[in-house]
């Protein structure tokens, strides 16, 4: 995580750091992106941005830090979530919410989905991290009656995700179509897991 150093930088220094980071990651993998392009792109010396940061590693898990307090932030706000709503109904909704931010914060709908296709160790990580909390959430719902007992979580959540990125490249300028196309492969997967 950033140094002291770079949270005691001015607010602009930091969103123009953060905005280079985000940037890079939206248009290559994060094997792929170039630190020497994020830092010429904010502007700031390279040896200023080991003051602020380990590596790379260390700016992308601030960058994930911040999208997720923005994320948190927004799905606080959401009227209308059941506290009790099924796995299937997270999904679908947090992926609408997620795609609506990504039309005001551009960049993060496309650095999420690079993630999803980067095989590094790092990056199978964080992703397992993830993902291990929609499996969590199936487990719930296998205890409260709603999945089948004999179902695998991490095989149905892997199925979504799959099923999700492979929409996204498809159909993901066309907003509307991968909703509904994610929406009805969930309820198919659904209808075949559930009570």
């Amino acid at each position: 995580m950033p140094t002291n150093t770079f949270y005691n930088l001015s607010g602009e220094k930091k969103d123009r750091i953060f905005d280079a980071a985000l940037q890079e990651f939206s248009i290559r993998t994060f094997s792929q992106a170039s630190l020497n392009q994020i830092i010429k792109n904010a502007g700031i010396p390279k040896g200023s941005f080991y003051q602020y940061f380990d590596n790379k590693e260390d700016l992308y898990l601030y960058m994930l830090e911040e999208v997720s307090k923005e994320k948190t932030e927004i799905l606080s706000h959401i009227e209308g979530m059941d506290p009790d709503a099924d796995v299937f109904e997270v999904i679908e909704r947090r992926t609408r919410e997620f795609l609506e931010r990504g039309k005001v914060k551009p960049g993060y709908v496309e650095a999420a989905m690079l993630m999803e296709i980067d095989n590094s160790e790092f990056i199978r990580k964080i992703r397992k991290s993830s993902a291990d909390r929609y499996v969590k959430m199936a487990e719930r719902d296998k205890a409260r009656g709603l999945i089948k007992p004999e179902v695998d979580s991490e095989l149905v959540i892997n199925m979504i995700s799959t099923f999700n990125l492979n929409e996204y490249f498809r159909n993901g300028s066309d907003k509307e179509r991968y909703l509904k196309n994610l929406g009805d492969a969930i309820k198919m997967i659904k209808e075949g897991v559930c009570l």
